[in-house]
């Protein structure tokens, strides 16, 4: 006999904002060791006592390709609002179908976002993507916002 189950658990919309949450911070994770790579290979760190445990304070500087890599600010800005929203959203009880469709076009367009970023894509392709993933926020805040203007 299974254990019973927390009720936000049963919530196939929470679930599923759970889903491409999780990937979205594991995508945060893998970047920042991506970050972490570039810096040791092209030995400019961000603060001197790295510098000095990797060879001196002359590699307590900037690169540009550890700069293209750090697309955490970004990720932070966008991200997590998207888990605020999100978890809200999935609280309103909206068609499971069409929350899956707002996290998935959300989760793909911050990928797509990342790797444009990160791989240095033609020109509009990351910002496409930026726009893209901000329809599904932009549509969960309107929701949100008719849900609860009764209680304002």
């Amino acid at each position: 006999r299974a254990a019973p189950s927390p009720k936000m658990m049963e919530n196939k919309v929470f679930m599923s904002f759970t889903f491409y949450s999780t990937i979205l911070i594991l995508k945060m994770y893998v970047l920042a060791i991506i970050t972490g790579q570039v810096r040791l290979r092209k030995k400019a760190f961000a603060n001197p006592e790295d510098a000095l445990r990797n060879g001196g304070l002359q590699y307590y500087r900037e690169d540009p390709d550890v700069e293209r890599c750090r697309a955490h600010r970004n990720d932070m800005e966008n991200i997590f609002p998207f888990l605020f929203l999100g978890a809200i959203y999935s609280l309103l009880d909206p068609s499971p179908a069409v929350a899956r469709i707002h996290f998935f076009i959300f989760c793909v367009g911050r990928i797509v976002h990342t790797v444009a970023y990160v791989l240095q894509l033609k020109a509009p392709t990351r910002s496409v993507a930026y726009s893209v993933a901000q329809l599904p926020c932009f549509s969960m805040a309107l929701q949100i916002l008719l849900a609860t203007t009764p209680y304002w």
